[in-house]
């Protein structure tokens, strides 16, 4: 069975076929976030140390960070910016974290001052990218995010990415990195844009698992961009790729549906033994008022019992 091991320098985790989901929390990236660029630029960490304490608070398996912060000079300035975020979120939580950069100099600083064994994030099908991470990956013997596009782009063709996916892998076996430790992001995109979307991602990932046998992520938001209530689709698309075999994905763990969508599929998925921690998490949950409203209200017997509670459960969750 395929076990990636990640660690912090006080706890490991594995991410596996046969382990709980991995959230990977996304929360500490200025990406799209003006105000925590800017106040990262300045030295400013109050918003970072508020999202890790959050995620971990909220379930969050490991935390993603990143200091990609501006577009000028990065070479020069993320570096140490990364180095600096990355020792305040480690001193902070006891979680393994995710190194997310798309500078290798950024990647290696990072490397040397991380404690137990993060997951880098990533590397890309294109030649100068393979050839500047998987070195870094087997000197410092971490796992890798492997995201199924190269010099050509991201293809719309699914049997493109899986060759891809496949094509790092194999450049990865060179360099002496086993497939147990090449995450994949197959790149889900939005349903909105392209309506086979999750059709795609579901093959890709039964092919990823029973061909190449690795662990899989994804930038989970992807899947409901440019849609209206987003959290709904992300919900209902969780179980859906974690059935189909994902392992792990960047996401926010503060939204309560979408780990709630999580939890559940890990007792369903056996991965969450005797319920546990389902049970420990929810024991004390009252249902929302609009739900118990609409089930007392319902008609006498079962189908109309039924039908009236998930009604009532779906206004009441609606934002």
């Amino acid at each position: 069975m395929t076990r990636t091991i990640v660690a912090s320098a006080t706890r490991e985790i594995i991410i596996g076929f046969d382990q709980p989901f991995c959230v990977i929390g996304e929360r500490i990236n200025p990406t799209g976030r003006k105000k925590l660029a800017a106040e990262m630029v300045v030295g400013n960490f109050e918003t970072v140390i508020k999202d890790a304490l959050e995620q971990v608070a909220a379930g969050a398996t490991m935390l993603d960070v990143n200091a990609g912060v501006t577009s000028v000079n990065p070479n020069e300035t993320e570096p140490a910016l990364l180095v600096q975020t990355l020792e305040i979120v480690q001193g902070l939580v006891d979680v393994p974290l995710s190194i997310d950069s798309s500078v290798t100099a950024a990647i290696e600083a990072a490397l040397k001052v991380a404690k137990g064994r993060p997951l880098v994030n990533s590397v890309t099908g294109e030649e100068e990218k393979l050839e500047a991470i998987l070195p870094l990956c087997k000197k410092y013997d971490v796992p890798v995010v492997a995201i199924s596009n190269d010099e050509t782009g991201i293809s719309m063709d699914p049997d493109v990415r899986f060759a891809v996916a496949k094509k790092i892998v194999e450049r990865a076996m060179d360099y002496g990195i086993k497939p147990h430790d090449i995450v994949v992001d197959p790149l889900v995109m939005p349903i909105g844009a392209l309506g086979d979307a999750g059709r795609q991602v579901f093959a890709l990932l039964h092919r990823l698992r029973n061909e190449l046998k690795v662990n899989t992520t994804c930038g989970l938001s992807n899947i409901s961009f440019g849609l209206p209530h987003r959290h709904g689709i992300n919900a209902g698309f969780i179980p859906m790729v974690i059935g189909a075999g994902m392992t792990s994905a960047i996401m926010n763990p503060c939204r309560p549906q979408e780990m709630e969508a999580v939890r559940a599929a890990n007792v369903l998925n056996g991965t969450d033994p005797n319920c546990g921690n389902w049970i420990m998490t929810y024991r004390d949950h009252k249902p929302a008022e609009g739900g118990a409203v609409a089930a007392a209200a319902s008609p006498a017997g079962a189908g109309g019992g039924r039908r009236g509670g998930r009604a009532g459960r779906a206004g009441a969750r609606a934002e």
